[in-house]
């Protein structure tokens, strides 16, 4: 017996050293001083590999060993990184073309419970008042603990109009909170606008999607037409946006500031993980054949007033455009501490279908401050109760999140500044229309602030 399993063991060390090859360790390594394959560990893992395959109490399937290794891999190195399977590598690339079901929610892990990072706006999970910082403990009636993210995900994810039930345990609450959701499609409208008031336009970005750069542009040149005259001022609404595509960041970005300027440039160990993107077509259009519609508005667009909103659930992509109008000193950043997720994903096809979801970079602005954990300080600080109709949440940021990764420049000072309070507002003051948040609403504190700074600016450029 003891024979049997040696050589099981030794069968199993090499499909392991296999594994680590296919998933190219050598490429993964520090070029500059490569060394060897750590061979008493794997040896370590063959055992184990080898101890669960012989003595656990049921029979379990090498793959699903295996899979449960990658998974712990990767989810061991910080919230963001992750093995996909092939259905959860599927549901990512559906989900940046803004169409999905489910319930609307941006998710990650914390003490094995999900986390609520965001809901996006206008979906089951956005209406039922769930929260940044909510922790879901239950999925019907199964418990979350002992599950990965993505199967978490997949549980969350099903057909449209059947229920969910969701155990939440929130900060504040003595007792978890029991919400039952109705899965829908998501179509995620990425851009909105309104003409608040003559010469003032608004403008918000729930999510950085594939055609999010030219939904801007036709939302920009709407806003132009209803004016019928050049603005005096707007304002960019990215409030509990949870980020998304980076050519979508780029491109917002490009919209308001000269072109060839830098919007953000990353850093990592392999090569292609050092970028420098600037406003220029090559970084946000498609293809070479696609119309450039950032050239296309109107050159006023460049110089109009700009204040950018921005609060915890701002996140990624989001900070990535507040960073660089606020570097370039082409917006005024006003609102509250941003979440502080400056690190990159690269999503790596492994060939069989399934890919991982690797922490590649960080991100850094025009100036060289590091997002990470950290996030974007408004150069005015407005705090407010509720935003688009639900409240900001408990302040949960990037650098709360367990094994987050270090800012990289300044790692003793990780932890963002938090505000003190938050304005008593009134929580039924939320602007709704028809059950619903209403766009640029008139309770709007933050907005309201942002329009009574552009008002002052024009004032004081009409007297010089």
């Amino acid at each position: 017996m003891g024979g049997k399993f040696k050589q099981f063991g030794l069968i199993a060390f090499g499909a392991v050293i296999g594994i680590m090859l296919s998933l190219n360790l050598s490429a993964v390594a520090d070029k500059a001083a490569p060394g060897p394959l750590p061979v008493d560990d794997l040896r370590t893992f063959a055992e184990v590999f080898g101890k669960i395959k012989s003595d656990y109490v049921e029979p379990i399937d090498d793959k699903k060993l295996i899979t449960e290794a990658i998974n712990g891999m990767l989810s061991g190195l910080d919230p963001h990184s992750a093995y996909l399977d092939a259905d959860a590598f599927k549901e990512l690339r559906v989900g940046t073309q803004g169409e999905f079901g489910g319930l609307g929610i941006e998710v990650g892990m914390e003490d094995g419970f999900v986390k609520v990072v965001s809901p996006i706006e206008d979906t089951p999970a956005y209406h039922a008042g769930l929260k940044s910082g909510d922790l879901i403990i239950k999925l019907d009636d199964t418990p979350v603990k002992g599950l990965t993210l993505n199967d978490a995900v997949k549980r969350m994810r099903g057909k449209p109009g059947t229920p969910i039930t969701l155990t939440v345990l929130r900060k504040g609450e003595s007792k978890p909170l029991v919400v039952t959701l109705t899965r829908a499609v998501i179509k995620i409208q990425s851009v909105k606008s309104k003409l608040v008031e003559p010469g003032y336009g608004y403008v918000r970005i729930t999510q950085f999607q594939e055609h999010t750069g030219e939904n801007l542009a036709t939302a920009l040149e709407n806003l132009y037409k209803d004016n019928k005259a050049p603005l005096k001022g707007l304002v960019l609404d990215l409030r509990n946006d949870p980020g998304g595509l980076l050519n979508g960041a780029v491109a917002v970005s490009a919209a308001f500031l000269k072109p060839g300027q830098l919007v953000v440039y990353t850093e990592g160990r392999a090569e292609d993980a050092q970028m420098r993107l600037s406003a220029s077509k090559e970084y946000y259009l498609h293809g070479p054949r696609d119309v450039d519609y950032i050239k296309q508005l109107p050159e006023s667009v460049k110089t109009v007033p700009l204040v950018v909103l921005v609060n915890g659930g701002t996140a990624s992509a989001s900070e990535i455009v507040s960073g660089a109008l606020q570097d370039h000193k082409r917006a005024i950043v006003m609102g509250t501490q941003t979440f502080g997720k400056g690190s990159v994903q690269t999503v790596l096809p492994l060939g069989n279908g399934t890919a991982i979801k690797l922490t590649t970079a960080r991100y850094f602005t025009p100036n060289g401050r590091s997002i990470q954990a950290k996030g974007i300080t408004p150069d005015i600080v407005v705090e407010d109760a509720t935003v688009n109709g639900v409240d900001d949440g408990p302040g949960i940021r990037e650098a709360d999140l367990e094994r987050h990764l270090g800012n990289g420049k300044d790692d003793g000072a990780d932890k963002a500044p938090k505000s003190e309070g938050k304005a008593d507002k009134a929580k039924d003051k939320r602007g709704k229309v028809d059950g619903k948040p209403e766009l640029a609403s008139k309770s709007d504190y933050q907005l309201n602030q942002a329009l009574n700074l552009l008002k002052g600016l024009q004032i004081m450029q009409s007297q010089k």
